[in-house]
C-alpha cells in the first residue's frame, strides 16, 4: 500500500533518504520539508567556495552531470515535493502529523505522515562572550553565510582574520583564508594541539609547523574573552586573557551541536549531548521515526559507546540505508571507527579509529608506533614522505587506530582506508606485516609503509624493539646536561657530522655498519639514544647493542625525518 513519507531536513541525509524511498516505492509520497532556502548542498564544500577553489555556489548544489538540486530536481527526476523555507514546528505522535509553518507567510498546515525521518542536521556553537552579534564575525553554516565571508574578502575589507577552533573547519578555513586570498590569518586553539581528539600530539607538532611555514599562526592554549569593534557596528579586535588582536574578520568554529529541539519535544529518547538516540536501524524510540546525519548519536564500533560524528559521508550512507527502512527493508547501520581525512595546504592529514590518548581514555592499556618514510619507491622521482601513527592495545596486539600526515594525500587516505575496513574485525597489528597490497614504483614501495608498520609493531610487541617519539626525544634534548644519555647517530659521518660538532659532548656519530666494531666507543652506564633518518638504522644498531649486553637503548621512532617535521630543534 502506498505511503505518505514526511522528512525534516533536506540537505545530505534527508534528500538521500527521499530519492533511495522513492527508487524502491514509486507510487508512495514524499514530502521533504526545510526552513531553509537551499537543499541538497555540499556542505563540506562549504571552506573550498570560500578559498575560491569552488568557483560558484551553484556546483556545492550540482549533481555529478551539473544539474542544479533544487525544488524542481526533486519534483521532476525524483518524483519528491519539496517545503522550502517552511519549519516544522511540533511533532504529533499519537495522531502521525507535523504541525508546519511557512516562514515568509507565516501560514501553518498539518501534515499527516505514515513514516517521518528527522534529518534536522546540527547548528555551530556560537562563544558566549561580548561582540558576537558584530558584523565579521561569523559561523559556517550554510552557504549564504560562505557567501558573505567570500564577499566580504573578495571586495577587499579583509586585512586580518582571526579562526576560533583549530579542528576540521577551523583549519580548512584558515588555509582558505591564507592561501588563496593571502589574508594574514591566526588562530586560537583553548587546547595544547590543532586538531585536538582526532590526532595525536607529534603529528598534530608536524602539521602545525607546515602550516606556520604557510604563514598562519597558531595560539595554543588560549581562549577569546571578547570580540571588540571601533564603530559599534565591525568587529575590530579579538581581546584574550593577556593579548589583543586586530582583526577585520573572524570566524568562529568550535564545532556544533545537534538539532534535536523537535525530537525532544514529541518525547523521543535524547541523549545528554542532546542527541537524538537511535538504535541499529536508525529507528528512534518511536517506531515510526528513523533519525540520521547530525542530529543523531552512533555506536563506536571499537569503544561500543556512543559518538557524536557530523559527517557528510555518514550521513549519506545513513540516507540510502533509512530509504531501505522505510520501504519495509531491514537494512542496519552498525556503526563507525571515526575516519577523516583534511586537506592542509599540501599536506594531508587523515586518521580513523582511536587516538593514543582516546584509547587510553577509552581504558585500553594502549601505546603507539610511529613509522616516516617515502610513500612511494626511494628511486622513483615524484615521491613525498608519509608519516603513520599505529595505536595498538598492548597487551593482545590489536589494532585500535591510526592516523597520519602525507604530502601526496591519496596515499595518505587510501592507507586510513585499509586499516578502517579492517578494524571492526579486531585485527592483530602483527597482520600488516604481510598484508598484501598492491604495487608499483609510481604508487608505493616494495616493502609498503603498511607493512613497515606491522614489521615494527611486531617487533614492540616482542619486546625486541624500544622506541620514543619526537615529543619524549625533545624532552630527552632538553634535559640533556642533567642525565646519563648517550645520543648516537647511526648515520654516515656526512649525514652526522654537524650535529657532532655543534654538541661534541652529547651527540655522538657511529655508523650503523661501523658500531660492531666500535663497541669500546659506547659508554656502559649511560643510557643510548639511538637515531638515524627514518628509525631503520637505529633498528639495526639496537640489534647490536643488545646483542652486546646493552640493555637501556632506545631507539627514536621516525628518525630526524620526524623530528624536523615536528619542529624539534637539535
Amino acid at each position: 500500500m502506498p505511503q505518505h513519507i514526511v522528512i525534516i531536513g533536506a540537505v545530505a541525509l534527508g534528500s538521500k533518504a527521499a530519492a533511495r524511498f522513492k527508487r524502491l516505492e514509486p507510487d508512495s509520497r514524499v514530502t521533504l520539508v526545510d526552513r531553509g532556502k537551499l537543499i541538497a548542498y555540499s556542505g563540506c564544500g562549504i571552506p573550498y567556495y570560500v578559498s575560491g577553489e569552488v568557483n560558484e555556489e551553484r556546483e556545492l548544489q550540482s549533481t555529478a552531470f551539473h544539474m542544479l538540486r533544487d525544488t524542481e530536481f526533486f519534483r521532476k527526476t525524483k518524483g519528491v515535493d519539496v517545503r522550502i523555507e517552511t519549519e516544522a514546528l511540533a511533532i504529533d505522535r499519537k495522531n502521525r502529523t507535523v504541525n508546519l509553518r511557512h516562514l515568509p507567510t507565516g501560514n501553518e498546515e498539518i501534515l499527516a505522515y505514515d513514516q517521518l525521518v528527522l534529518a534536522t542536521g546540527s547548528t555551530p556553537f556560537q562563544l558566549r562572550v561580548p561582540g558576537t552579534a558584530l558584523q565579521g564575525v561569523h559561523t559556517i553554516q550554510d552557504p549564504e553565510s560562505a557567501r558573505q565571508i567570500r564577499s566580504r574578502i573578495a571586495g577587499g575589507k579583509v586585512k586580518r582574520a582571526v579562526v576560533i577552533g583549530a579542528g576540521f573547519i577551523g583549519m580548512e578555513m584558515a588555509v582558505a583564508l591564507a592561501d588563496l586570498w593571502d589574508v594574514p590569518t591566526t588562530v586560537i586553539e583553548y587546547r595544547d594541539q590543532i586538531l585536538p581528539g582526532v590526532i595525536g600530539n607529534n603529528l598534530a607538532r608536524m602539521a602545525q609547523r607546515r602550516m606556520e611555514q604557510k604563514g598562519i599562526t597558531f595560539l595554543l592554549g588560549e581562549q577569546a574573552k571578547a570580540f571588540e569593534s571601533d564603530d559599534q557596528t565591525h568587529v575590530a579586535r579579538v581581546a584574550m586573557e593577556t593579548t589583543t588582536l586586530p582583526a577585520d574578520l573572524v570566524i568562529v568554529a568550535v564545532g556544533v551541536r545537534p538539532n534535536s529541539a523537535l525530537a525532544r519535544q514529541a518525547g523521543l529518547e535524547v541523549s545528554e549531548r542532546g542527541a537524538v538516540q537511535v538504535d541499529e536501524y536508525l529507528r528512534t524510540s518511536d517506531p515510526h521515526i528513523f533519525a540520521g546525519g547530525d542530529c543523531v548519536d552512533l555506536r563506536h564500533l571499537l569503544t561500543d559507546m556512543p559518538v557524536y560524528l557530523p559527517m557528510g559521508s555518514l550521513a549519506n550512507r545513513q540516507g540510502r540505508i533509512i530509504g531501505d527502512n522505510l520501504a519495509g527493508g531491514r537494512s542496519k547501520f552498525s556503526g563507525v571507527t571515526g575516519s577523516w581525512c583534511v586537506k592542509l595546504f599540501d599536506l594531508a592529514a587523515a586518521g580513523t579509529g582511536l587516538t593514543l590518548q582516546g584509547a587510553k581514555n577509552a581504558g585500553f592499556n594502549a601505546l603507539s608506533v610511529h613509522v616516516s618514510q617515502l610513500d612511494r619507491a626511494h628511486f622513483f622521482p615524484e615521491k613525498g614522505l608519509m608519516s603513520l601513527e599505529l595505536v595498538i592495545e598492548r597487551d593482545t596486539g590489536r589494532m585500535l587506530g591510526l592516523q597520519g600526515l602525507a604530502d601526496m594525500g591519496d596515499a595518505l587516505v587510501g592507507k586510513v582506508n585499509v586499516v578502517a575496513a579492517l578494524l571492526p574485525s579486531a585485527p592483530n597489528a602483527r597482520m600488516l606485516s604481510s598484508l598484501e597490497m598492491a604495487y608499483s614504483p609510481p604508487f608505493s614501495a616494495a616493502l609498503d609503509i603498511l607493512n613497515v608498520l606491522g614489521n615494527v609493531a611486531d617487533n614492540i610487541l616482542a619486546n625486541r624493539y624500544r622506541g620514543i617519539h619526537a615529543d619524549d626525544f625533545a624532552a630527552m634534548w632538553k634535559e640533556r646536561e642533567h642525565n646519563d644519555l648517550f645520543f648516537l647517530d647511526c648515520r654516515e659521518t656526512l649525514e652526522a657530522e654537524k650535529y657532532a660538532h655543534a654538541h661534541p659532548e652529547f651527540w655522538h656519530n657511529i655508523p650503523q655498519g661501523e658500531l660492531a666494531e666500535r663497541l669500546k666507543d659506547i659508554p656502559e652506564n649511560h643510557r643510548l639514544v639511538l637515531i638515524c633518518n627514518t628509525g631503520a638504522r637505529a633498528y639495526e644498531a639496537l640489534v647490536t647493542l643488545n646483542n652486546a649486553n646493552f640493555n637501556d637503548v632506545v631507539c627514536v621512532e621516525g628518525g630526524m625525518t620526524a623530528l624536523t617535521a615536528a619542529g624539534v630543534q637539535v
